[in-house]
């Protein structure tokens, strides 16, 4: 018997994948935090899959997410990044990493890790929704909003609350799994 998923990942196997493997699951692991403000910035405005299909290229040309290496970035670097057609080329997302990186490294210092600041919008526990369709599911939270808030007051760039709720969700800040959906109690059991 096949299991029942999220809709959202359709038949694309890396969607999939992504949804039953990491989509929700709590993360305490500041490298992984970077990578997902990292991919989350690129988003804005595309879908999650066109990303998803480019994560190993963004892995690359972005030394493995290596926040304390792009914080160091300088205009060569950028300029090589412009002319890397595995990535979104877009100058100012590629200005807002270098800049997010910088920041990432702010917010370790002043917190002791992004972890523990990041999981404060949730006093540290996984918000467990219980929607019944995707149609349920919000775009943004007060959680999300003030996440962003407090990130753009720390001089983060693109960390609208839209993207801030995505971060939340891929995370597992928030379990955002339709109830129906076999990852559900699994990333709930993974809370506990």
């Amino acid at each position: 018997m096949m299991k029942k998923r999220c809709d959202w990942p359709g038949n694309d196997p890396l969607m999939i994948e992504y949804h039953d493997r990491e989509w929700g699951v709590p993360v305490h692991e500041d490298h992984k935090w970077f990578e997902f403000i990292l991919l989350d910035t690129f988003q804005a405005g595309l879908s999650w899959r066109t990303i998803l299909n480019k994560r190993n290229n963004f892995r690359k040309a972005f030394d493995d997410f290596d926040y304390r290496k792009i914080a160091l970035y300088g205009d060569k670097k950028v300029e090589d990044l412009l002319t890397d057609s595995g990535i979104i080329r877009n100058r100012l997302k590629i200005a807002a990493a270098i800049n997010n990186a910088g920041k990432f490294i702010g917010v370790q210092d002043q917190h002791g890790s992004f972890d523990d600041y990041i999981w404060q919008f949730t006093e540290g526990k996984t918000i467990i929704n219980r929607w019944n369709k995707i149609t349920d599911i919000p775009s943004v939270s007060k959680e999300s909003d003030l996440m962003s808030k407090e990130l753009k007051k720390s001089g983060f760039k693109f960390v609208g609350s839209t993207t801030c709720y995505a971060f939340m969700q891929a995370g597992g800040i928030v379990n955002d799994h339709l109830v129906d959906c076999f990852r559900h109690s699994e990333v709930d059991q993974s809370t506990k």
